[in-house]
């Protein structure tokens, strides 16, 4: 039994809470009292709830009433949304010059765009050399010029300031790819997919 390691990770609950009285805590947050558990449990079977240990080191241990098969859930979704959020937050960085030409802009750009749609955040960074660093408005007009032609896919989160001989401006995703997953999983849930099937149908 004592080799069960992740058991423990799991509160205490109902009939496996082995104390004589707790500081019962009620379904919204009420503080009840220091009680006999057996009231608790008593209570906890009365409203069809469970008696959950919430903080078994306190003098009396403390315990709340709750759902907690839906406690569980929640909070599985939670931490489930929260690594998928650390793990697809990706900083790219692009470096440009402030004399860039157009076509390289163009490219530049589009390369920003893409990692924007993909739900990464992107680091700009303007190189400035020679007697360009006396020059610091060419940097700030051309990430401002950036930011204003992927406004629609992305926002600035970190302003355009001076980095030694380098300017930087991060700019983050409107929705991160968990998000865009989620619509268009709730698009499909809607009825759209027999829609395009319709369409497809009368095209034929």
């Amino acid at each position: 039994m004592l080799g069960r390691g992740p058991i423990s990770a799991e509160p205490r609950i109902n009939d496996r809470i082995r104390v004589s009285e707790v500081r019962l805590v009620g379904p919204n947050g009420e503080q009840v009292g220091i009680v006999p558990v057996q009231d608790a449990l008593r209570l906890a079977q009365e409203a069809d709830l469970d008696l959950v240990e919430v903080a078994p080191t306190a003098r009396p241990p403390v315990a709340k009433l709750m759902d907690y098969g839906k406690y569980k859930y929640e909070s599985a979704v939670k931490a489930r949304e929260s690594r998928k959020n650390q793990a697809n937050t990706i900083i790219k960085e692009i470096k440009l010059r402030p004399k860039i030409d157009p076509h390289d802009y163009e490219t530049k750009k589009g390369h920003v765009e893409r990692f924007l749609k993909g739900g990464d955040k992107v680091k700009v960074t303007i190189m400035f050399r020679g007697r360009e660093q006396s020059r610091p408005e060419l940097g700030f007009r051309l990430l401002r010029q950036l930011a204003e032609d992927v406004q629609e896919l992305g926002q600035v989160e970190s302003q355009p300031k001076q980095d030694g001989r380098n300017m930087v401006m991060v700019i983050g995703p409107h929705k991160r790819r968990s998000d865009h997953k989620a619509e268009a999983r709730a698009s499909a849930g809607k009825g759209q997919r027999p829609q395009r099937a319709e369409g497809a149908g009368q095209g034929t």
